[in-house]
């Protein structure tokens, strides 16, 4: 499983895309991905994952925006030197696109700042 990573602000966001075939249909251009990810704080203060943001591209052309609270239901509070692990997935109508997007985080004393969520393909048959 290729990584790819994306270090802003002191934060390290590691990314781990993953085809699933067996929930994936050509016939119906559906290909379905996961992708884990790993949130490092490496700063020395907590840090609060408040939103994201998405941009999903198919190689079609066609471009999906996605952006909610949190992920997958939490808003989690990192700790120095601690991390935070997730997945979640993906549905693209072609055999190959891309995501990335950015975390909307908020410092211990109330700032906040955006991270990069580094850009990763999604490519079926690849694994």
């Amino acid at each position: 499983m290729h990584a790819y990573t994306a270090i802003t602000e002191e934060i390290k966001v590691t990314v781990r895309p993953l085809y699933l075939d067996a929930q994936s249909n050509a016939l119906e251009h559906k290909f379905v991905f996961a992708y884990f990810i790993t949130i490092e704080n490496m700063s020395r203060e907590p840090v609060q994952l408040l939103r994201r943001h998405w941009l999903i591209k198919h190689s079609n052309g066609k471009l999906e925006e996605v952006e909610g609270e949190g992920v997958i239901g939490k808003r989690p509070v990192i700790q120095p030197g601690g991390s935070h692990d997730y997945n979640s997935y993906c549905i693209l109508e072609t055999l190959e696109g891309t995501m990335e997007g950015t975390y909307l985080m908020k410092r211990s004393g109330g700032e906040q700042f955006r991270i990069v969520i580094p850009r990763f393909t999604l490519r079926a048959m690849s694994n």
